[in-house]
């Protein structure tokens, strides 16, 4: 049966449907906190702490622990996948595109893809902590993801670094 293209039938796609979905035999189905794996540095480009649960076997979506310390933010960023970010602690604020929104813990904040974006912990003493989620692996299994980092500018700033991107 093809799954697309030439010799793509919709009676055998419906008919290859099954009413039972057997368990997942995939494991770990837990991953410590000690687990988490950190990004290197040379691989973040920005003061915040990336923290992988790597060894989930999750093959649509990824999951970051995400710390940014006081007064500090995220790089001005963009890629194509979706991302969600839980706050689990702190106080800070997101740009994304033209927008500025606030938040706090227990807040959730959307980023839509292909958007320009930077998250700022606003306080002066505590660090923020996000449980990042974010369809990248999907979109790397489909040969479509991209990422591009800015660094730690402003929107504008962005927008006319990538230019060549927008025209």
């Amino acid at each position: 049966m093809a799954q697309s293209g030439p010799g793509f039938e919709m009676a055998d796609f419906l008919g290859a449907i099954s009413d039972t979905v057997r368990p997942s035999t995939a494991r770990p189905i837990v991953v410590h906190a000690a687990e988490l794996e950190r990004l290197p540095v040379d691989q973040v480009h920005n003061p915040t702490t990336l923290s992988i649960a790597g060894r989930l076997p999750t093959a649509t979506f990824e999951i970051f622990r995400q710390a940014i310390p006081p007064g500090q933010s995220s790089d001005m960023q963009r890629h194509h996948h979706e991302t969600v970010h839980f706050v689990i602690s702190g106080d800070g604020h997101s740009e994304v595109e033209d927008e500025t929104e606030t938040w706090s813990a227990g807040d959730f904040v959307y980023t839509p893809p292909w958007t320009w974006h930077r998250h700022y912990n606003d306080s002066a003493e505590h660090p923020v902590e996000f449980l990042t989620i974010e369809n990248s692996r999907l979109l790397g299994l489909l040969g479509v993801g991209r990422r591009q980092s800015a660094g730690l500018v402003t929107v504008e700033q962005a927008r006319a670094m990538f230019k060549e991107e927008t025209s």
